[in-house]
């Protein structure tokens, strides 16, 4: 059995499937949608940069999800292969709307607007300079939650992203990321800030779970062609309504990386197919079982080396 995932944030880079776009009409043709609907050059943007902005949170969660539903639908209709066939979908946060896409819940135009919505409310939440995040390498969810516990009246952070063995993101106002980025070192514990403008997936970004439950909640969800594993509960989900309270939930809570790829396994994954910019979920997926195949799609070459059915 094969599933596919989903990239968030991260994976962008400027120039991300230029040459599915220049040769390909399908790919095209819905960037030039993507054009219309955000009535912003968003192709642009993606194809020649400049990065600050193509790294601005509310341009890159629309641009991520573009590549990756563009590639989908190139790869369903000028290569006649049918991803629909797979055990599960998953996508890591931002990731999750493009699953939705893919698996005909939202709409293309719909994901795309929510998406440049999301960004927004999330950069706008906690203001540029104040909030941040750190990746911790060679640790344990456990191990960090006991220290930012024993030191809850110094600092307040959270586990954002539990991504793979030995990789967790935390996150929290600068201030207090620099506190408990301290005490990981005083316990041999390696620790490195990431450049990103605000402190995703914790209680922080309250105001933008406020904006965007009303955004979710008004949206048009239909219930999914395939079984999609959720971020925030490790479960698998196929109820419409349940997928919205799931999103709106998800902006504070922990994604649930680690979790979803050991679910999808023992449910029987033997293959991931990555969809969208970089490979950084097949990564992250080779770190929790190496036993398994992951390949990522970000060309023609890679499109035609899929194979469905071993």
């Amino acid at each position: 059995m094969f599933s596919v995932i989903f990239p968030g944030q991260g994976s962008q880079s400027v120039g991300m499937a230029k040459d599915l776009y220049d040769k390909f009409n399908t790919v095209k043709e819905l960037f030039l949608r993507a054009d219309d609907t955000l009535k912003l050059p968003i192709t642009k943007l993606i194809l020649y940069g400049p990065s600050e902005k193509l790294n601005e949170t509310e341009n890159t969660q629309p641009a991520i999800f573009l590549v990756g539903f563009s590639i989908f639908q190139l790869i369903k209709k000028d290569f006649g292969i049918d991803l629909n066939k797979a055990g599960y979908f998953a996508g890591h946060s931002l990731g999750e709307y493009t699953a939705l896409a893919c698996a005909e819940v939202l709409s293309f135009q719909e994901t795309l607007n929510l998406l440049r919505k999301r960004g927004k409310s999330m950069q706008d939440a906690v203001p540029i300079g104040k909030g941040g995040m750190a990746a911790i390498l060679g640790s344990t969810p456990d191990q960090i939650e006991k220290i930012i516990n024993e030191n809850e009246k110094k600092y307040e952070c959270y586990i954002a992203n539990d991504n793979s063995n030995g990789q967790q993101v935390v996150s929290g106002k600068l201030a207090d990321i620099d506190l408990l980025m301290t005490d990981l070192k005083k316990n041999n514990i390696k620790s490195i800030k990431l450049p990103v403008s605000a402190p995703f997936h914790c209680k922080l970004m309250n105001n933008a779970t406020k904006i965007m439950e009303n955004e979710i909640q008004k949206s048009d969800f239909k219930n999914p062609i395939n079984a999609l594993v959720s971020n925030v509960t490790n479960e698998e989900v196929k109820d419409s309504s349940l997928l919205k309270d799931l999103l709106v939930k998800q902006i504070e809570s922990r994604v649930r990386w680690r979790e979803n790829v050991n679910l999808m396994i023992e449910k029987g994954t033997k293959k991931f197919i990555e969809i969208g910019p970089g490979k950084v979920l097949s990564g992250l997926i080779k770190r929790i079982d190496k036993n398994v195949i992951t390949n990522s799609i970000n060309s023609e070459e890679d499109i035609k080396k899929i194979n469905i059915n071993d």
